[in-house]
């Protein structure tokens, strides 16, 4: 029969962060369920069952249990979800028509509450809409009040009526703007949670704690102790009774009550034992500092990982590491320090979260160096689980929490966190080191795909989120140093104060280098004056109301800088709502920071970042780069962010009705023809001129006579496009003869390079060509590529990137990022274009790459933008086997 060698949809399980903080495991269903799903129904009150099933079925027939676990994964679709191996809850929908589809779900009594129902219906609707469904309907109870708001709390818009005393429920699956903002709402929360939980537990053993000096679990007890974790503390060591004085267990077992968090420091080969023993023990989550997993570059060790990953997935535990430098939480109520660092970093407003373990102690050193507290800090090692998304989505709540630092070795979902960071940066600035983006960039062990994306579309997501995107660790601090302890800049204008008119110049030059608008000239007191004149300075200029910022500039005339100098430097801004920096030189006892307030000693109940403080920098490069760094991100803050692209003109299934019988004769994909192509721009709302081919002259003046006069001759070989020597195209043709001899003429030319190969066009209106594409990337999903056609774009690389989904705003953005924009402006006497027309056309093929990752690429070129609109003359595009995105519009762990 056919269902029974039907094909496994792999693609359709999922990790899912439940409402509680725990995971749960989803798939499809399969025959060998039968069992599991017996178990499930017996365990179920009456009340639930005859709410699904609309009457009092206590046993399932065998007819009906090979109904419910034989499935098409077509037509007829079901998942479950699972926890520790036990089906929870399934989901299922069945077609009643090609577009519409029946739904149903069935939750465990045991685990209601937790999101369940929400969770499978935001996956079926996905799937749904893969498979070319628009709408769900349903059937429920009245009493069913759980199953209607499920319905109603998902953010589609629900009809109901009532027929027959059952509530019939219909929606469409098509997500709305309501329902992708419930469904990022709950994603947040759970995940929110699920790392509330792990960096403030109530409960911590250290599995592997060691008596011996110099050991990894003699080291991380020793540093949860002296930390003062105020939580209840558990050495884990069957062959010892007392470790640095903390209570020992032999086996997690013995303890008594919930363990929250177990810090995992045993040899590689001993961690998966140890996973089962936190599975069995209800553990939440696990700390893995132990070494050789996948990045020992051994078969064994990655094979070790994805075992680790599993069990520990199928078990509800989220995962820190392997290789992990440990956990910090500065909080009083917490003071917890499960890392490597020596002592606990001073408390203050910055989370920071880092992949690698050496990086992790530079990172600390540097923040401890410039009295820079920090409120968490977090180190994942290879990322099997946690990662800076699920941190950023808990630092998002946190109100310990100012800014954000985040050191990237690797990026496993950027559009998770392209959306998760624009968020984030909407209240808190995420400031962001990443090293490198393609596949050399990432370092053993860390599960990442290739990229062919250039750096700039990696820069360009970035800004898009609002994070702030710095080169290494000194200049991360630099620029937090003024988003913690400055006001937010209210513009770029900035006022300089020297005492010296050299260091004035040089604050000045470097400053209109990074963007900023000097106010006036630079004040420069002379060297040799007292101090309390360069006091006066600074104070004239924090109240001059044309002044953003103020820019302090000061070198000591003979003796070293002394502690009252600083205190009346930071005396002299403390009042002020100005932004302010400063650059103090030629002494030893500056070296950027906060100067002077690093603590000496460690101690989570230390603040070491006073609310308000001034940023000291030892070079005018360093203040002015920092200083420019937070004007931009606060002008990106204060601008409308823009909604999202509207659809009308838009027809979806017109595109996949094209693209998918393709598929079905080609599964590995192939190019479009011409025809296709234009089915599917069409589809989006966008005219493909036509263009008819032409090998010989009569065909020529007949294609001209079809598509009426002026027409255009060109050459479709890719050897002459922006050839500035080998012309292949001959334009603004007026009659047959012109026609006929610009074919001869071409031909000539052409044909000893094998490019006489020549379509007709009409003549399109003077303006600027431009190229506007779109491309599936493994890694980052659909980048749109926007640029100038020709040399600007083959040659010169002037392209702009954005990753949809886009905004009107986004759009724009692309259009200006470009250095040939200025052309579109109106250039040496040219007219202005159309910009809207033009953002039109790129928002609709960002939407369209957006909607179906199987269009491998598809370029426009040229897209000639005018005064009056746009015309689209060429287009090519390449289908592919749909390709399974990082971040699909439905909620997973990746």
């Amino acid at each position: 029969m056919a269902e029974d060698v039907v094909q496994y949809p792999l693609e359709w399980e999922a990790d899912v962060v439940l409402r509680d903080g725990g995971v749960a495991h989803l798939r499809p269903i399969q025959p060998e369920d039968a069992e599991a799903i017996v178990r499930f129904h017996e365990r179920q009150s009456d009340e639930s069952i005859y709410l699904r099933f609309f009457a009092p079925i206590r046993q399932l027939s065998e007819r009906d249990l090979r109904r419910f676990t034989n499935v098409d994964h077509d037509d007829r679709v079901a998942l479950v979800a699972t926890h520790r191996g036990e089906i929870i809850g399934v989901g299922r929908y069945d077609k009643i028509t090609p577009t519409d589809a029946e739904v149903a779900f069935n939750v465990s009594d045991r685990h209601q509450g937790k999101g369940i129902g929400s969770v499978l219906l935001e996956h079926l609707a996905a799937i749904g809409r893969e498979e070319g469904l628009t709408s769900f309907s349903a059937e429920v109870l009245p009493q069913n009040g759980k199953m209607l708001k499920v319905f109603a709390d998902a953010g589609y818009s629900v009809s109901r009526r009532i027929e027959d005393g059952v509530v019939q429920v219909h929606f469409d699956i098509e997500p709305t703007e309501k329902s992708e903002e419930v469904r990022l709402a709950r994603e947040h929360r759970a995940e929110s949670l699920s790392i509330a939980r792990l960096l403030a537990p109530r409960t911590i053993a250290l599995v592997g704690a060691s008596r011996e000096e110099g050991r990894v679990g003699h080291v991380l007890l020793r540093h949860l102790r002296d930390g003062g974790f105020t939580g209840d503390l558990y050495a884990v060591n069957p062959h010892a009774d007392d470790i640095l004085g903390v209570p020992t267990v032999d086996r997690l077992g013995a303890i008594e009550g919930p363990v929250d968090l177990v810090v995992i420091a045993v040899p590689a080969e001993k961690v998966l034992d140890v996973v089962d023993e936190c599975a069995a023990a209800d553990v939440h989550a696990l700390v893995i500092v132990s070494a050789g997993f996948a990045e020992s570059r051994e078969k064994a060790g990655l094979k070790l990982e994805r075992q680790v990953l599993r069990r520990a997935r199928d078990s509800g535990m989220r995962i820190v590491g392997p290789t992990s430098f440990g956990l910090v939480n500065t909080s009083p109520e917490v003071s917890m320090n499960a890392s490597f660092a020596p002592s606990m970093p001073g408390r203050g407003h910055f989370g920071l979260f880092s992949q690698s373990g050496p990086l992790g102690i530079a990172v600390l050193e540097s923040a401890h160096r410039r009295g820079l507290g920090l409120s968490s800090f977090a180190s994942v090692g290879n990322r099997l689980d946690v990662s800076g998304n699920d941190l950023m989505q808990f630092w998002m709540d946190d109100p310990a929490t100012h800014a954000v630092g985040l050191y990237l070795e690797s990026m496993g979902n950027p559009r998770k966190f392209s959306r998760i960071a624009r968020r984030l940066a909407l209240a808190k600035p995420v400031v962001v080191i990443k090293p490198g983006i393609s596949r050399y960039g990432a370092p053993p062990g860390h599960r990442v795909r290739d990229t062919e994306v250039a750096p700039e579309a990696f820069a360009a997501m970035l800004g898009q989120a609002g994070a702030i995107h710095v080169e290494n660790i000194h200049q991360m601090f630099d620029v937090a140093q003024v988003l913690i302890h400055q006001p937010e800049s209210s513009g770029s204008r900035v006022a300089i104060v020297a005492n010296s008119a050299q260091l004035a110049q040089l604050a000045a030059e470097t400053s209109v280098s990074w963007g900023l608008d000097i106010v006036g000239n630079p004040t420069s007191v002379p060297p040799d004056s007292e101090l309390d004149a360069f006091l006066r300075a600074v104070g004239e200029a924090t109240h001059r109301p044309d002044v953003d910022a103020v820019f302090l500039c000061f070198a000591p005339p003979v003796e070293p800088v002394t502690e009252e100098t600083l205190d009346a430097l930071r005396s002299a801004v403390a009042g002020s709502d100005k932004t302010c920096v400063a650059t103090v030189i030629g002494s030893y006892g500056v070296s950027g920071g906060l100067a002077h307030r690093a603590p000496t000693g460690g101690g989570a109940g230390e603040t070491v970042d006073p609310a308000r403080e001034l940023p000291f920098y030892t070079t005018p490069e360093d203040a002015a780069r920092a200083l420019a760094a937070a004007t931009r991100y606060a002008a990106w803050r204060r601008r409308d962010k823009g909604t999202l692209l509207p659809r009308q003109g838009v027809d979806r299934a017109a595109a996949d009705a094209l693209i998918e019988p393709i598929l079905a004769q080609c599964p590995e994909g192939r190019d479009l023809t011409e025809d296709e192509v234009w089915r599917l721009l069409a589809a989006y709302g966008i005219d493909l001129w036509s263009r008819l081919p032409a090998l010989t002259e009569d065909e020529a003046v007949d294609a001209a006579r079809t598509l009426g006069y002026p027409v255009v001759l060109k050459s479709t070989s890719p050897l002459v496009r922006a050839q500035s020597v080998l012309t292949g195209v001959r334009i603004d043709l007026q009659d047959d003869a012109a026609v006929r001899a610009a074919f001869r003429s071409l031909s000539q030319a052409l044909a000893p390079f094998d490019a006489d190969h020549f379509v007709v066009q009409r003549m399109a209106l003077q303006g600027v060509s431009t190229v506007v594409a779109c491309s599936e990337d493994r890694l980052f999903g659909p980048v749109v590529r926007f640029s100038l056609a020709g040399i600007s774009t083959d040659v010169l690389g002037d392209i702009g990137y954005r990753i949809p989904p886009l905004t009107d705003v986004d759009v724009t953005d692309l259009i200006g990022s470009i250095k040939g924009a200025r052309l579109l402006d109106g250039y040496r006497g040219a007219p202005a274009v159309n910009r809207r027309a033009l953002a039109d056309i790129i928002g609709r093929v960002s939407m369209l790459g957006d909607d179906f990752s199987e269009i491998a690429s598809i370029e426009l070129n040229p897209v000639v933008v005018h005064p009056g609109g746009v015309q689209v003359l060429g287009a090519t595009a390449t289908i592919a086997k749909r390709a399974k995105r990082k971040d699909a519009g439905r909620r997973t762990l990746t």
